[in-house]
C-alpha cells in the first residue's frame, strides 16, 4: 500500500478523489486513460488505494457536462479532470472552488477558461492542444493531398479547373469549434482556396444531411473537433468517404477511424502530462499558480485505406 499522498481531512487521512468527466463515450478515450492512470501510479497515486477515480461519461451530449460536474461538486471530489472546451466550461460553471484540470482544450484563453496561459487564475489549469493555431498547417497538408483545392498562381500556365471549394464542418455551439471555423476561413484565403462553405452540426440527426449536401459541391472537408464530433467521428468519416471528400482532422484517432489525415498533438501525451498537474494539486499546489502547458510536439498521420478508396 502506498504510504504517501493521502488527503488530510478532519485530522485523519483518506484517499484522494478525482471526478473524471469523460466528454465522449468511454471507447473514444480507451487509448488515453491508460497513459493518465499509469503516470499517476508512477507518481504514487494508486486507484483503489490512496486514490479513487469516479468515471462518468457524457457521451458527447452537451447537456450532460453540467449535470455530471454538479454531481461531482455535490459528492465533494477533491479535483475534476476532463478534456474538451465545452466540458471544461461546464465544470468551471459548476464550481469556482474545486480544482479543475483539463487534459486538452483548444484555446483556453480566448474561450475564457483561464485568464492567461502563464497565470491561469481561478481554479482551472491544464494543457492546450493549440487547435485553432494549427488550422493553417492542417490546410496546407490537405492542399498537398488534394492539389485541385488551390487556385493556380496568377500567371500560371496551369488550367484553372475544379471547384476550389473547401467544406468545413463542426459543432457551432462549441466556442472552440467556432474559433477554429473562423481560423479556417482566414487561412483558406492565404492559401488561395477560392471558396469555403460551412456545415454546422449540433445533433446526430444533422450529420448525414450536412455531409450529403456537400457531395459534388466541395473538393475536401476540414473537420473541427469537439467532444460531439469525436463521439460521431466514425459516422462522419464514413459519410465523407461516401461523398468522395478527403478529410482533415485534428487528432490521430480520427484518421485511424476512417478520416484521410490528421495533424495535431498526441492525446496520450496530453493525458500523461495532465497526471503531473493533478499530482501537484493533490500535494497542495493551487491551479491559479500552475501555467497552462501548450503541446509542442505534433504528429501527422494518414489513413492508407481511405486514400486508396478516394483514389488519391
Amino acid at each position: 500500500m502506498a504510504m504517501h499522498g493521502y488527503v488530510k481531512q478532519h485530522g485523519w487521512q483518506r484517499p484522494a478523489t478525482i471526478g473524471l468527466l469523460g466528454a465522449t463515450k468511454p471507447t473514444a478515450w480507451n487509448d488515453f486513460l491508460p497513459a493518465f492512470e499509469s503516470r499517476l501510479r508512477e507518481l504514487g497515486w494508486v486507484d483503489g488505494d490512496n486514490l479513487h477515480i469516479d468515471y462518468r461519461w457524457a457521451n458527447g451530449l452537451a447537456d450532460r457536462y453540467g449535470k455530471i460536474a454538479k454531481q461531482f461538486v455535490k459528492d465533494g471530489v477533491d479535483l475534476i479532470v476532463t478534456a474538451g472546451t465545452p466540458a471544461v466550461a461546464a465544470a468551471k460553471s459548476a464550481t469556482d472552488k474545486i480544482p479543475i484540470v483539463f487534459a486538452a482544450a483548444g484555446d483556453p484563453v480566448r474561450t475564457k477558461l483561464v485568464r492567461s496561459l502563464a497565470h491561469p487564475g481561478g481554479n482551472v489549469t491544464g494543457l492546450s492542444n493549440g487547435q485553432t493555431d494549427l488550422a493553417g498547417k492542417r490546410l496546407a497538408l490537405l492542399c498537398k493531398a488534394v492539389p485541385g483545392l488551390q487556385k493556380p498562381p496568377r500567371g500560371s500556365r496551369k488550367a484553372d479547373r475544379g471547384l476550389h471549394t473547401l467544406a468545413v464542418i463542426g459543432n457551432g455551439a462549441s466556442a472552440n469549434a467556432r474559433l477554429e471555423m473562423d481560423a479556417v476561413h482566414k487561412e483558406a484565403r492565404k492559401l488561395r482556396i477560392g471558396k469555403v462553405i460551412e456545415r454546422d452540426i449540433r445533433r446526430e440527426a444533422q450529420i448525414a444531411p450536412a455531409i450529403k449536401s456537400l457531395q459534388g459541391k466541395a473538393d475536401a472537408l476540414y473537420v473541427c473537433t469537439d467532444p460531439f464530433v469525436t463521439n460521431h467521428r466514425i459516422a462522419i468519416n464514413t459519410l465523407a468517404a461516401g461523398a468522395g471528400l478527403p478529410s482533415m482532422h485534428a487528432f490521430r484517432h480520427h484518421s485511424e477511424d476512417g478520416g484521410l489525415m490528421s495533424y495535431g498533438p498526441d492525446f496520450c501525451d496530453l493525458f500523461h502530462d495532465a497526471a503531473d498537474i493533478v499530482d501537484r494539486i493533490l500535494r497542495g499546489a493551487k491551479p491559479a499558480d500552475i501555467p497552462v502547458r501548450v503541446a509542442k510536439k505534433c504528429k501527422y498521420d494518414y489513413n492508407r485505406h481511405t486514400a486508396r478508396a478516394l483514389k488519391l
